[in-house]
């Protein structure tokens, strides 16, 4: 009998767990899902038959003429018709049950062509209608074979209900309910075609996490280059956001400022005193979409989703990294050194003549000198006589002289900044981590728990650890790329008892220039791939999520070369 503390297990994760153990765990334990144009087609077929309550009664087709002369039996049809069974721990949403008379059989519909095998039929597919079958006979019916109908050729295979089957069945079952609880994700499929078209690749990595861990042939890349959805950001006081069918509009009052399609958009970020409509909130519950609360100046408020992400297992593993001094060391320790190693080649790339050896080598030594510090306390030293270095020199990566004079007199400084380049590093930062925050409840982090960043009261911790590797990456080059391209100006500031701060228009310039740096695709220094910034923070935080969980031996965040 099925432990009644147990879920039950759709039958639907018997198909893809005897098709890959580690996409059933993923999907079922884990929470993770993500559409593809396969999936889409294929709740497109299901929904066809899918309707509830719906039922309609045909005669059977004779095969000859005394069939023909005789009354013909009804064949009854039930669709979306939905079982459970406690004892056999199962439940399954049948697209069709067909009875006739006493017998009765589930029609499971597949988008594809029939497979032209020894059985008409995969072994998943197989397993899964027999689960279908198996149910209904817990069920009081009689029920001995199924049917795969494959909507792609228009063609039915009977699939019998055999002891082999049955057998499998029963222990695919077992297998899979031993493998959620066990908690240990099972390994990634070797060089599989399957994983080509599969939707949870970029979640799963599997030529990623077999790399780190064994070495051998490079990774294929298996994820979308860059995203096909962008940010859309509104910072036009008292403007609100409005849903019109599939499109957002913008709206100041009656006019219309713009819109954009929800599909291609991947979150709402709402600036300063801005609104958006009850069902624009909807909408991005809905789809899985987070809303953005900043203020004026780019300070993160908040984030309005969904319900939390279903991965308890991982934020388990936070809570108890977090409260490791040793674990969180480690982590901060590659955490820093990254963060120093890619500011030493950034200057190295940008500064020319004008950044010396003395500069370059000292920033080298903290970094290699943050990879042995005996403790947090230790290492923020190592990064703050790294980051006196990096910002010693950071002026002469500026060309315009007007920027270039006020920020090599004031240095870094902040909370206000006191000159045009510190207010765009400030506004850089700030984007930075909303973007981080975003990943990381995608992913499954709690982003208010890190290693490096004490907790603090509304301070995004685990955010502001993973960004610090992407700073000079992501948020210093776009505010020397901007200044020096001339995409912002002096006039884009507005200068106040001492604070520099971007105009509105200045804040539309440098989110341009910034959304660019994010689509920019590099080639990952480790994997050999192509792939956006943007999809670079993804996969980080997903390898940190693989350590916590065991599969990876450490964590180490991207560095240049």
């Amino acid at each position: 009998m099925s432990d009644p503390e147990q879920p039950l297990v759709p039958a639907r994760m018997l198909n893809e767990f005897v098709y890959c153990p580690r996409l059933a765990i993923l999907e079922w334990a884990d929470g993770e899902f993500a559409p593809s144009a396969d999936t889409v087609e294929g709740a497109v077929r299901h929904a066809s038959v899918d309707k509830p309550g719906y039922r309609v009664r045909l005669r059977k087709r004779a095969d000859d003429a005394e069939e023909a002369a005789a009354p013909a039996p009804r064949i009854e049809q039930l669709r979306s018709v939905e079982l459970s069974d406690a004892n056999l721990g199962l439940i399954a949403k049948i697209d069709l049950v067909e009875i006739e008379g006493d017998r009765v059989q589930p029609v499971d519909t597949k988008k594809g062509n029939r497979p032209h095998i020894e059985r008409g039929a995969y072994e998943p597919e197989r397993v899964q209608v027999c689960a279908q079958g198996l149910l209904l006979r817990q069920h009081g019916h009689q029920c001995e074979s199924g049917i795969i109908y494959f909507a792609g050729s228009n063609e039915r295979v009977e699939v019998p209900f055999d002891e082999e089957l049955v057998s499998l069945t029963r222990q695919k079952l077992t297998e899979l309910r031993t493998t959620a609880a066990g908690g240990v994700l099972p390994p990634p499929l070797v060089d599989s075609p399957k994983c080509i078209r599969c939707s949870l690749a970029p979640i799963c990595l599997p030529d990623e996490t077999r790399f780190l861990r064994e070495q051998g042939a490079p990774p294929r890349l298996l994820l979308p280059a860059a995203d096909h959805a962008f940010p859309l950001y509104v910072q036009q006081p008292g403007a609100t956001v409005r849903k019109n069918g599939d499109l957002l509009a913008v709206f100041y009052k009656e006019e219309k400022l713009g819109e954009m399609r929800i599909r291609e958009v991947s979150q709402l970020v709402l600036m300063g005193r801005v609104s958006a409509t009850e069902p624009v909130y909807q909408e991005f519950l809905r789809q899985g979409k987070p809303i953005v609360h900043l203020s004026g100046g780019g300070w993160l408020h908040g984030v309005t989703d969904g319900l939390p992400h279903a991965n308890v297992r991982l934020r388990q593993q936070q809570y108890r990294a977090a409260d490791d001094p040793e674990k969180c060391l480690a982590i901060s320790r590659w955490i820093v050194a990254s963060k120093l190693t890619n500011q030493r080649v950034f200057l190295r790339r940008n500064g020319g003549d004008e950044i010396s050896e003395e500069i370059t080598n000292g920033i080298r030594n903290a970094a290699q000198t943050a990879l042995r510090a005996e403790s947090i306390d230790v290492l923020r030293g190592h990064e703050g006589n790294g980051a006196r270095l990096y910002f010693s020199r950071f002026a002469s990566l500026i060309r315009e002289m007007t920027f270039r004079e006020r920020f090599d007199l004031e240095g870094r400084n902040r909370r206000p900044p006191r000159d045009p380049v510190n207010a765009l590093l400030s506004f850089a930062y700030s984007m930075l981590v909303r973007e981080w925050v975003t990943v990381c409840r995608t992913v499954g982090f709690d982003p208010f728990l890190g290693f490096y960043h004490a907790p603090r009261y509304s301070r995004p911790s685990l955010a502001l650890d993973l960004m610090e590797a992407f700073r000079p990456l992501c948020a210093d080059s776009t505010v020397v790329r901007a200044i020096n391209n001339g995409e912002v100006g002096p006039a884009d500031f507005v200068e106040r008892m001492g604070a520099v701060n971007l105009t509105d228009g200045g804040r539309r310039k440098f989110l341009r220039s910034f959304e660019q740096r994010l689509s920019q695709e590099v080639v990952h220094p480790i994997f050999g791939y192509r792939l956006s910034y943007r999809r670079v923070l993804e996969i980080e935080a997903r390898l940190l999520a693989r350590y916590l969980l065991g599969e990876l031996s450490s964590y180490q965040p991207m560095t240049t070369r």
